[in-house]
Order: structure tokens, then C-alpha cells, then sequence
């Protein structure tokens, strides 16, 4: 599923002026009917218009925002689960029965073949798995709940648009909970603006053709910032000691320097000199598998802002591309979902900015277990352990 930060401007050529899109919340019907004037002043009109009427508030879709626990798994879990060999065997054999088409992606936006089948195997089984939520039902759920309305009501407007312009059949509004539809889950707004014709047949579809697919996430990540030529992941194997706060994705350093720390590739090779700066992962600690990030790595980020989700949608493209499996290392135990929202609050309760106590180890979570393991002369790898915890229960503040 893509992060949600890049798609929240996208819409907005397509919306009228004024206030009006961010009202939630109150009896559904009256906020629907305000949805149909909307649809309306946005020039709206003839089916698209009718689905208004049906559209109905589906109490699955609001329980799923409030469950997302598959990334509060630790990322050698995820990792195994979803780069699995089932995956990597179909993924190989679509690289090679669609070679031209994502020849042409690469030509045409400089992202290479196995970087879009990373997102495509992982988001939909290379689109045997779309999702069955009605897609303006789920939206308008989303748009009426008041927690993120600036994203969903523009969303809602879009995926009307799509059928207003013939990209999209009624019956063909269907994908996950969160409104993303076709084989790499865009949300409307960007299959309107990103949307590819890889085939040819002057329709964008992308929830039957494959080339159109192809293309079209090619042309997203492009948008993202996509750096062609250029790494994204690698392997790295790491020397007894290193200043561990270094790593994290906050910034980046020159390859002479990884390689005066000590730093070599997963082979054992030195680093390539000529290599973008790159920013050291570990995504569960210092003795568990390690990776650089390059630039291009912040695409995955914006596509999803799980660092569980973007390192193996990042690892997942480079076993595509031809690497071999990446050492698991031995990592320390990490926590259980209840203990990290435990840890959260007490971090938390120490003065650290840790965003929601949710059992997601995030960006500002792993930020203030780095801070907090620096002030203890623990290894400052932001992975938090059971011996973190317990220090952290103690009543002193020390």
C-alpha cells in the first residue's frame, strides 16, 4: 500500500476552491448529499453522479484503519513472509515474459524492471490479489471519519472522475480497504495523474493490463524521485565496532567513509568508491542483517513509510535483480507488539517525542530509543531489546 504523504496534492486540478473538502463527520446521509454537490460544482456528471446515492459507510473499513499490526512485525519476519520463493520464481518469470514492456519503463521513466516487480509482487501477487472492498464505499468511510478527511473526500471526488472519464466501469470500483485500486494499489488521484497506456489500446487499466501497470509505476516512482543508473540497496557486512548512532535514514555519508569504518559488501569486497553517500540500516540492530541505503531508497519510503514495508519491498528488487539472500546475522530478541507500545509509553512518560503509543516501531520511536540508548552507553542502533525495556521500568529516572 503506498504512503500516504506523496498523494495528498495530487487531486487538487481536479477540486473546486474553498473549505468545503475537508467536512466530516455527522449524519452520513446529509455528508453524502454534500459530497453529490461537490461532485457536481467539480463537473461530475451522468453515472458517476448516480453511484453517490449507493454509497453506504462499511464499519470493516474503519476497523483495518485501526488495525494495522502487520508492520509491528519485526522485519526478518515480514521479510520472510513476503519475499518468499513463490514470489521471487513468479516475479523472475514475469521480468522475462514482459522484458520489452519493462524495457520501455525503464527507458521511458529510468526505473529498472525488478524495482516495479518488487511493488507489484508485493502489493497484489502481480494482480491475482486486488482486493474485493468497494472502493466508494471504503472512501467515503474514510472521508466522513474525521481522523485523516483531507486525504479521503479528495480521493472520493477522484475515483468518481475515473468513471466519469471511462477508465473505470462501475462494477471495476473495487480494491483494498483504504481505497487503493489495480494491480499496484494506487489510490484514484493517482491512477488519474500517473495513469500509463503500456498497451497501447488508449485506455489505462490498471487493474487488467500489465503493461499498463508496468508503466505506470515506473512513471509514480519517477515522480517519487526516482535516480536512474543509480543503487538503491545493498548488503553490507559490518566490523566488530562502529559509531552506531550513525545509521538511520536521517542522513547519509560518503563511501570512503563507510569503508574507513570498516563497512564491506555482502561478498566482503570493498564498497564501490564511486557510490552515491548512503544511509547504514539495521533494521533489527547491530548484529542483525545490514544494509546501505542510497538515495533512490527513499522512493520505497514514500511509497510506503514503514521501514519494515520499504527495506523489503527494497530487498525484495535486488533479489529480483540477482542478489542472493542476505545474511540474517544473530539480532538480539526484539519486542512484541504490547511490549513496544509499553516501551513507547515509557519513553514517552521520559520526555521523548515517540508520535502514537500504537505498538509500530517508527521513525520517532526508533529516533528516542537511539536518544535513550546513547545516554545509557548501550549500542545506539535504535533496535530496541528486552534489556531496554527493563532499564526503562525501573522508577528512577536515571
Amino acid at each position: 500500500m503506498m504512503g500516504l504523504a506523496p498523494r495528498l496534492a495530487l487531486f487538487s486540478m481536479f477540486l473546486p476552491a474553498g473549505p468545503l473538502w475537508a467536512d466530516c463527520g455527522g449524519d452520513f446521509t446529509h455528508w453524502r448529499d454534500g459530497v453529490r454537490d461537490q461532485a457536481q460544482e467539480a463537473g461530475i456528471g451522468g453515472t458517476a453522479l448516480d453511484l453517490i446515492g449507493a454509497i453506504r459507510w462499511n464499519a470493516r473499513v474503519l476497523a483495518r484503519d485501526r488495525s494495522q499490526r502487520v508492520f509491528s512485525q519485526d522485519w526478518q519476519t515480514f521479510a520472510e513472509r513476503m519475499v518468499n520463493a513463490h514470489r521471487l520464481k513468479a516475479g523472475a518469470a514475469r521480468l522475462a515474459r514482459l522484458a520489452a514492456v519493462f524495457a520501455q519503463a525503464e527507458q521511458s521513466f529510468g526505473v529498472p524492471g525488478p524495482v516495479i516487480a518488487a511493488f507489484w509482487g508485493l502489493e497484489t501477487d502481480y494482480g491475482a490479489v486486488q482486493g474485493d472492498f468497494a472502493t466508494l464505499d471504503a472512501l467515503a468511510t474514510l472521508a466522513h471519519d474525521c481522523r485523516r478527511p483531507d486525504l479521503f473526500r479528495p480521493q472520493l471526488l477522484a475515483a468518481l472522475r475515473l468513471v466519469d472519464l471511462g477508465y473505470l466501469k462501475p462494477a471495476e470500483l473495487t480494491g483494498a480497504w483504504a481505497g487503493e485500486l489495480g494491480q499496484i494499489q494506487l489510490l484514484p488521484a493517482d491512477y488519474l495523474a500517473f495513469g500509463a497506456d503500456g498497451d497501447g489500446d488508449g485506455r489505462v487499466d490498471l487493474k487488467a493490463s500489465a503493461p499498463d501497470s508496468i508503466l505506470t509505476g515506473a512513471r509514480v516512482l519517477q515522480h517519487l524521485g526516482w535516480r536512474a543508473g543509480e543503487p538503491w540497496l545493498t548488503p553490507v557486512l559490518l566490523p566488530a565496532g562502529l559509531p552506531w548512532e550513525q545509521a538511520g535514514t536521517a542522513g547519509r555519508l560518503p563511501a570512503r567513509q563507510w569503508t574507513a569504518w570498516g563497512l564491506r559488501t555482502g561478498a566482503g569486497e570493498p564498497l564501490p568508491a564511486d557510490a552515491p553517500p548512503a544511509a547504514l540500516l539495521l533494521p533489527m540492530g547491530h548484529k542483525g542483517p545490514a544494509f546501505l541505503a542510497y538515495p533512490n531508497f527513499d522512493c520505497f519510503l514514500a511509497w510506503n513509510r514503514s521501514l519494515v514495508y520499504a527495506t523489503t519491498a527494497a530487498y525484495f528488487a535486488t533479489r529480483l535483480a540477482g542478489a542472493p539472500p542476505v545474511p540474517p546475522g544473530q539480532p538480539d530478541p526484539g519486542l512484541s507488539f504490547e511490549q513496544v507500545k509499553v516501551l513507547q509509553g515509557r519513553l514517552q512518560a521520559r520526555g521523548y517525542d515517540v508520535g502514537a503509543v500504537d505498538g509500530i516501531l517508527g521513525a520517532r520511536s526508533r529516533d528516542a530509543v537511539r536518544q535513550e540508548q546513547l545516554r545509557r552507553g548501550l549500542p545506539a542502533d535504535a533496535w530496541p531489546t528486552p534489556e531496554l525495556l527493563l532499564l526503562l521500568g525501573a522508577n528512577e529516572i536515571r
